[in-house]
């Protein structure tokens, strides 16, 4: 029993001194507490690092050379002189009047088809002619296209032999076909040529024309005949270094079929 008192006197007195150590270690923290400053707003930021230099090494600075631009040469530009304009004049063509009616046609002959009228006082531009100017290619003022025309048939103003030597292009038709068999023979100085005839209608019906070279007075020259049988005579004397040929054609009013050749004797 007496122990157990004691016990019991001793437990509350224990923790009585407990308490009061634990106040005075409370009060000795806040003291300190108080003591010590607060940081506050601590910047955070990592300062970057900036080299030192060595305080036993001396830096030596060295100027880096200015770069200067070497300056453009601009050539300077020859002066060209400028070119005379020389004007180059136009061709005039010799003119022509027509002196009385007369017949334009396909080729520089009358045995080619007729192509146009030419009254009293037309006037037209000479385009080209034939190798003695005897007949002239004509641009008419009164019609589209160009023709021939007699030049005894013309008042001419101009050198007609400044113009080019034109070569005969026929209306060419296909509504009959060439000559057929054609053959030639020669006695003395004529050649007689004949073929066999084609058939045409009265209306279209112009004949047969042939193309020759043939040779005349030591010369050959060229010659366009009409005909409407199926016999024609050339005459070719000898004498010539050029050799003598001959072209057939069929005729119809619209034109001239293929030409054949004539086998020369």
């Amino acid at each position: 029993m007496h122990q157990l008192r004691i016990r019991n006197i001793w437990l509350p007195l224990l923790i009585v001194i407990s308490l009061v150590g634990l106040l005075n270690a409370c009060t000795a923290m806040t003291s300190l507490s108080s003591r010590t400053p607060v940081i506050s707003n601590i910047d955070t930021t990592v300062p970057t690092d900036t080299p030192v230099p060595s305080p036993t090494s001396t830096s030596t600075i060295t100027s880096s050379p200015t770069i200067t631009s070497s300056p453009t040469i601009t050539n300077t530009p020859t002066i060209t002189d400028t070119p005379t304009i020389t004007l180059t004049p136009t061709f005039d063509f010799p003119d022509g009047v027509v002196v009385e009616q007369s017949n334009c046609r396909y080729g520089p002959a009358t045995a080619y088809l007729f192509a146009a009228g030419l009254y009293t006082g037309d006037k037209v531009e000479i385009w080209g002619r034939n190798n003695s100017g005897t007949w002239l290619w004509v641009q008419p003022e009164t019609v589209q296209y160009q023709c021939w025309v007699a030049a005894s048939q013309l008042i001419i103003t101009g050198d007609i032999f400044s113009v080019w030597v034109k070569s005969v292009k026929l209306p060419h038709s296909t509504l009959y076909g060439p000559v057929q068999k054609v053959s030639s023979r020669r006695s003395g100085n004529q050649v007689i040529v004949t073929w066999e005839p084609v058939w045409m209608t009265v209306d279209d019906d112009r004949g047969y024309l042939i193309e020759a070279n043939i040779c005349q007075g030591g010369v050959v020259t060229w010659h366009a005949y009409h005909t409407d049988d199926n016999s024609f005579t050339l005459i070719d004397e000898p004498g010539c270094s050029g050799a003598s040929s001959a072209l057939l054609y069929v005729v119809e009013k619209h034109g001239y079929t293929d030409p054949i050749q004539v086998p020369w004797p």
